[in-house]
């Protein structure tokens, strides 16, 4: 947690505030620093935030291959659906989104505190949004959003069930008919043990059930040479989306369905749409300070207005939500009575929105 009391240097700050704020340089030979939010020994300065979408994208990739033997398939095991070529393909399995919140640059605030005060304790985000004041608060958790990448292969090697007649075949043809004739023979052993024809029964039904176990896998084997096999690979994509304005259908990336998520702009991919509607919950325009004086005395904060935002893809819905968006409302402020000696107002804001999460009186009862 960015713990701030007042304790750094005016004149260190200001020139990068200008900076920060569009005010050039008064003299060439001015050292500009980066602008950073915090405190001065006149007061402090923060950032509201915009509201932020995360937008995790999850698809699978399915790689069917075709097996050794593909070409007898049908002659020798009457399969009609063997896989002839590799083929690949993606297909969205979900969508989630999450808020976040990110510092409006255009919404730097600096609040300056009257003298002989005590300084409040301030509580910024490491890239300077205000948390709290007169109150300690913890560091916002990141969205629990992250691009992950898992693969598995369905492929089995099958040479390992390969007995000695199959293996000294002089020919792929030869191979793949005694291939066949072993898989019609594991088919047979299976229907004796489950009719308890076979010459060798086993003793009891766990017995049964591992040698069942056996010709399931012994099977599935060597059916792969004639029938192919699949690799699967399911991968996250995560993007960032910052609403403005009520949009309908805007593009935010597109989805191909031989390589996955691919930058909007790339035509290989169909379009995914996010569309977003301002609820107008809550006026447009902050309340306009009257008193000149309280100009550089008050600290300003987010009135949120609801949205819905939704996102499609091919004509389906993929995804409905509804939220408070930041940039949506407007911005209110609390007066400098915050800052006094006797000061026992305690405030936590969102670092997503930007309003007023809790507001703490510890005067009262006393």
């Amino acid at each position: 947690m960015k713990k701030v009391f007042v304790s750094f240097i005016l004149s260190f700050l200001l020139p990068s505030l200008w900076e920060g704020l569009g005010v050039g340089s008064l003299h060439a030979q001015t050292t500009v620093l980066p602008y950073r939010p915090g405190v001065t020994t006149d007061g402090v300065v923060y950032y509201l935030p915009q509201t932020a979408l995360k937008i995790a994208v999850t698809a699978t990739r399915t790689t069917v291959h075709p097996g050794d033997f593909h070409n007898y398939a049908k002659r020798m095991l009457r399969l009609n659906d063997a896989v002839q070529q590799e083929q690949t393909q993606w297909k969205i399995d979900k969508i989630q989104m999450v808020a976040c919140g990110e510092p409006d640059t255009a919404k730097a605030h600096i609040v300056v505190l009257k003298k002989n005060t005590s300084a409040p304790l301030c509580s910024l985000t490491d890239d300077g949004i205000l948390l709290s004041i007169n109150a300690q608060a913890e560091q916002p958790k990141a969205a629990k959003l992250e691009e992950v990448n898992t693969s598995v292969s369905g492929k089995v090697n099958s040479r390992d069930f390969f007995s000695e007649e199959i293996l000294s075949a002089g020919s792929e043809l030869k191979m793949a008919e005694l291939t066949a004739a072993e898989i019609y023979n594991i088919r047979e052993s299976r229907s004796e043990l489950t009719k308890g024809e076979a010459d060798y029964m086993p003793k009891d039904g766990e017995q049964l059930k591992l040698m069942l176990q056996k010709l399931d896998e012994q099977e599935h084997a060597l059916m792969q040479l004639f029938k192919g096999y699949a690799d699967t690979e399911t991968k996250t994509w995560v993007l960032t989306y910052v609403p403005s304005l009520t949009k309908d259908k805007e593009v935010i990336a597109r989805f191909s369905d031989q390589h996955g998520l691919v930058d909007k702009d790339n035509l290989s991919g169909e379009p995914i749409y996010i569309s977003v509607l301002n609820k107008n919950t809550v006026p447009a325009g902050r309340t306009e300070i009257t008193d000149k004086r309280l100009i550089d005395r008050v600290v300003y904060y987010n009135v949120p207005s609801q949205a819905e935002m939704e996102i499609s893809f091919m004509g389906n819905t993929l995804l409905k939500s509804q939220m408070p968006i930041a940039q949506f409302g407007h911005e209110e402020y609390l007066t400098d009575d915050l800052f006094n000696r006797r000061a026992t107002c305690h405030i936590w804001f969102s670092p997503i929105t930007g309003n007023i999460q809790k507001i703490e009186d510890t005067s009262v009862g006393k």
